[in-house]
């Protein structure tokens, strides 16, 4: 069989992939509010306070995630039918390992990347609420609406890129950017956004037609796609990006085999997360697709 091109993003627009910060200062107190909201409630010292903080801060994220998502663009397939091939899956995950990478860096990338940390755990929270809040949606009327849709793609993007630099890979030394836009970068992640989804999956997918892979990523990986920070777990990815680190300290190389085994954990890893997370129907193939570039991707899209 033929592979078939996985596809390719849209030129850039400037303009408008830019993070709205008032977007952004929306999504960080929402997730503030519903924090502080289950803490009240937690208590049971004033329910109705509670309550009430929890609304705002619900709504306040899902109307600051639609916001950031809105300017985001949708991955467009490079040829159309391309998803009737089903070697490929409807997500891309891509990184191109830097040809030089400094032997004594990755000692102090955990330190480096703090920043990075402090606003994907904000991001992730608001991920968590957004994916409940589609899962309603998707459950009436079989859709998932789009700003948010990308918003969700748009923190997976931005986890991938901080786990290359980090430890879910080690892959580059060039610091990632704070966007959830496409940028340029040697790491890539995109989903194709999908017309319909099953209405009645959603109450399954993510607990249990998922459970196989479930136990399958939590061996590889520790983690779904929060492998940036579930590397410090004891895993498979966690041991072999150690290996490959303590090798780059010494001989000041990555070996590629190592490297390519890496990747396709973190791809088996990170398509698990975009079903779980109701991104797409399509279910996540048992395959370990290693290297830099999706199995099928065609030379023009790296």
């Amino acid at each position: 069989m033929n592979a078939i091109p996985a596809g390719t993003a849209q030129p850039a627009r400037p303009a408008t992939d830019r993070m709205s910060p008032l977007a952004m200062v929306a999504v960080v107190a929402g997730v503030l509010l519903t924090g502080a909201a289950i803490g009240v409630l937690g208590s049971r010292s004033s329910p109705i306070v509670g309550v009430i903080l929890l609304v705002v801060g619900l709504a306040l994220t899902i109307v600051g995630a639609a916001g950031l998502g809105r300017n985001l663009q949708p991955w467009l397939p490079r040829e159309p039918g391309w998803e009737d091939n089903p070697s490929v899956y409807p997500a891309k995950l891509e990184g191109q390992l830097d040809p030089t990478l400094s032997r004594w860096l990755w000692l102090f990338k955990w330190l480096l990347a703090i920043p990075h940390y402090i606003v994907l755990v904000i991001l992730w929270g608001a991920f968590l609420v957004v994916t409940v809040a589609a899962g309603f949606v998707i459950l009436f009327t079989g859709r998932y609406p789009q700003p948010l849709f990308q918003f969700s793609v748009g923190v997976l993007r931005w986890s991938w890129r901080v786990a290359f630099y980090s430890y879910g890979a080690l892959g580059s030394d060039r610091y990632p950017p704070f966007t959830l836009a496409r940028a340029e970068y040697p790491a890539t992640f995109e989903v194709l956004y999908p017309e319909r989804l099953s209405h009645w999956k959603v109450l399954v997918k993510s607990w249990l037609l998922a459970l196989p892979h479930l136990f399958i990523v939590a061996a590889l990986s520790g983690g779904a796609a929060s492998t940036q920070t579930s590397a410090g777990r004891i895993s498979l990815l966690s041991l072999l990006v150690f290996i490959a680190a303590v090798i780059l300290l010494f001989k000041g190389v990555y070996r590629l085999g190592i490297f390519d085994f890496v990747m396709g954990i973190n791809r088996w890893a990170y398509r698990v997360t975009v079903y779980c997370a109701l991104l797409r129907d399509d279910y996540p193939p048992f395959r370990l697709d290693q290297g830099p570039v999706e199995l099928g991707a065609h030379p023009a899209d790296t």
